[in-house]
């Protein structure tokens, strides 16, 4: 019988390599799991893979990337983070929101977390402080809800005579609840109504859409909400249809024509989790590196969806605004 070189791999496996042979060296992988799909989030995990390139680390090159996509089924998350730990991945970033990192923080209590959160982890009870996070958990939070009043400041620039506003929204959604009370105290302020609209599927969302015109909605307002990400481009494309002015939290839905947007940068969060993942790959431990707080906000424009739906925007929004799309 011919002697062999035994080699042990992650999980106490062992297998035999023949007399000579040198095994090759092992590529680290990172799991991502993610509530959406993967063509909504490209734009944001082109964000996360430059993080990670910036630390020296290339997917297919000296690490793997591998992602779990629920494609906005939440039912799917924990067996999709189940899947990552038992592959053992060296790490997992929680993309989407809360559900996601539940589901990953539920699957493993040892493999480094990152995750990407509106809202304070703190209170969540993620982690132990901003500064030590202790456990095996980090990542990056940032404001969004809290911003609501803003974009109905925003939406009411551009549709002064606006008196009745929809808000639609996901009422699986952590923060929907704190949203309504805000606007809804706001409204009655200006005088105005707000129309709660609640959706948690593409047909609910399809039929809220509908009864906009019977409801005789001015303006309709997109609150944070990882699900309604997923379904990007039919939230354009109805607004469109239904010529109802909108305004969304993150850029990307006015570089796909929708009308405006207010709100954190979504990409800066992915790009510091991709920094975060090849820190820890280099051997940093999450308990060490702090929550990191993205304060940067920006307001987006598209001109021509204002144009089409005959709205003439204030020199003031023109000014204030950090990108115009023409």
């Amino acid at each position: 019988m011919r002697r062999r070189d035994f080699i042990t791999l992650l999980g106490g496996t062992t297998i035999a390599l023949p007399l000579g042979a040198s095994a090759a060296p092992m590529k680290l992988t990172i799991g991502v799991l993610s509530l959406n799909s993967s063509p909504a989030m490209a734009p944001y995990i082109a964000w996360f893979v430059r993080g990670l390139n910036e630390t020296g680390f290339t997917d297919g090159q000296n690490v793997i990337v591998d992602y779990r996509w629920a494609e906005g089924d939440y039912d799917r998350l924990a067996p999709l983070a189940s899947e990552l730990a038992a592959n053992h991945v060296a790490v997992i970033f929680a993309s989407g929101g809360t559900p996601p990192l539940r589901a990953a923080m539920a699957a493993t209590s040892t493999i480094p977390i990152i995750f990407s959160l509106a809202g304070d982890p703190v209170k969540m009870g993620v982690v132990s402080s901003l500064n030590r996070p202790g456990g095996n958990v980090t990542g990056v939070t940032f404001t969004s809800a809290p911003l609501g009043a803003k974009r109905l400041e925003l939406i009411r620039e551009l549709v002064p005579n606006a008196r009745r506003i929809a808000l639609l929204v996901n009422p699986n959604s952590a923060g929907a609840l704190d949203e309504e009370r805000q606007l809804e105290a706001i409204a009655n302020a200006a005088a105005a109504q707000l129309l709660i609209i609640n959706a948690s599927s593409v047909n609910e969302i399809e039929a809220a859409f509908a009864r906009l015109p019977q409801q005789q909605a001015d303006v309709l307002l997109m609150p944070p909400d990882a699900l309604m990400t997923n379904w990007r481009g039919k939230l354009v494309e109805l607004a469109a249809h239904y010529a109802i002015p909108t305004v969304f939290v993150e850029r990307e839905f006015v570089a796909d024509g929708g009308l405006i947007s207010y709100g954190t940068r979504l990409r800066d969060s992915y790009h510091q989790a991709g920094i975060y993942a090849g820190r820890i790959l280099a051997g940093a431990k999450p308990a060490d590196l702090p929550v990191v707080q993205a304060s940067k906000f920006e307001l987006v424009l598209n001109l021509k969806t204002a144009k089409t739906l005959g709205l003439k925007v204030p020199q003031t929004l023109l000014v204030a605004a950090d990108e115009i799309i023409e």
